[in-house]
């Protein structure tokens, strides 16, 4: 078998070429009769057909080769695509059976939801209410990835739901997911803020990046970095001129999402075991705000699901309340902060 496109025309020359075996048969044809003319050349015929058939066949199994090559050489992040700014919405992700890709689906379906929501508004406002709104929302039906919302669909047995004693591992998880992200979700922009505004000078990209991880997250380098590096230029966002004050406002407005659902959806429980599933009247509320893309100022976007025009941490605060009261009771006596 031809293992190349190359190796393909090769073997078409060898066969069908000027010089090809097809052409020397032709040539003895001169000293046949009329008749054993007529019967060589049907049978010449019938070969080059057969021929080109089998050169064709060879040809789309190394194209279809080469696509599935292609193919296994995806990029396997997670995305979520608005194909025609209508109902032709996908999510482009390599999925495994896990809770990591579970959670990461959700997301990545709540992205859609404020896509296919908007879809009515004009070109420029086919976009969330501001900068954190589209992550936000993805996080926020994230959260709903509650011990009864597995009941609801069927994968966790009603009388396998975890007690309250387990939620503090899973609270401690979330945490160091959502809260131990916030400091570096704000200082990222502040760096470049910085650079921008003059305050950090060329001459100390590397301090104000080491200064500012220090304040806020309370890490310094391993060993000492002088001005010959760059570790600020190891974050994607960073060279690739990202905004990256989005997945700030977005781990706290999530929350806020999140806690207005669960009020409005009559929740009486603790916030993080919350389900709002299935309640048309949270969904037809949560639509409202969606639908709005980028068309109002996002205060009125955020006051038409939560009541407030205001980005508050009150509901992350409420939210990991059980993690914090045990926190308080394991570090007692110690010193905390940097």
């Amino acid at each position: 078998h031809a293992a190349t496109p190359n190796d393909l025309e090769n073997a078409k020359a060898l066969y069908l070429g000027k010089s090809g075996r097809m052409t020397e048969l032709m040539k003895g044809m001169a000293a046949l009769t009329v008749d054993e003319k007529k019967s060589r050349g049907a049978a010449i015929n019938v070969a080059k057909q057969a021929i080109e058939a089998a050169l064709n066949l060879r040809r789309q199994a190394l194209a279809d080769a080469e696509l599935g090559k292609q193919l296994r050489e995806v990029v396997c992040h997670a995305s979520a695509w608005d194909i025609d700014n209508k109902d032709d919405i996908r999510v482009k992700m390599c999925t495994k059976v896990n809770s990591d890709d579970f959670v990461t689906i959700h997301h990545e379906l709540g992205h859609n939801y404020y896509q296919r929501a908007y879809q009515n508004q004009k070109p420029l406002y086919l976009d969330g209410a501001n900068d954190g709104f589209h992550e936000a929302i993805g996080d926020f039906v994230a959260l709903l990835i509650t011990p009864d919302y597995l009941v609801k669909i069927g994968l966790l047995d009603a009388g396998k739901v975890p007690g309250p004693d387990k939620d503090i591992g899973l609270l401690l998880r979330q945490a160091m997911d959502k809260v131990a992200f916030l400091p570096f979700g704000l200082l990222v922009d502040k760096w470049r803020w910085g650079v921008f505004s003059g305050a950090i000078p060329q001459s100390q990209y590397e301090k104000g990046w080491t200064d500012l991880r220090r304040q806020y997250q309370g890490i310094v380098p391993p060993v000492t970095r002088d001005e010959t590096k760059f570790d600020a230029g190891a974050k994607f966002h960073i060279p690739g001129n990202t905004p990256y004050t989005r997945y700030f406002l977005a781990g706290i407005l999530q929350q806020q999402f999140y806690e207005a659902a669960c009020k409005q959806a009559g929740w009486k429980g603790p916030l993080h075991r919350c389900s709002f599933y299935g309640n048309k009247a949270v969904g037809a509320k949560l639509n409202a705000m969606l639908e709005m893309g980028a068309s109002k100022p996002w205060p009125d976007a955020l006051q038409a699901f939560t009541g407030t025009r205001e980005i508050s941490g009150k509901a992350m605060t409420a939210y990991f309340a059980p993690l914090q009261k045990w926190l308080v009771q394991q570090n007692k006596g110690k010193s905390c902060g940097w």
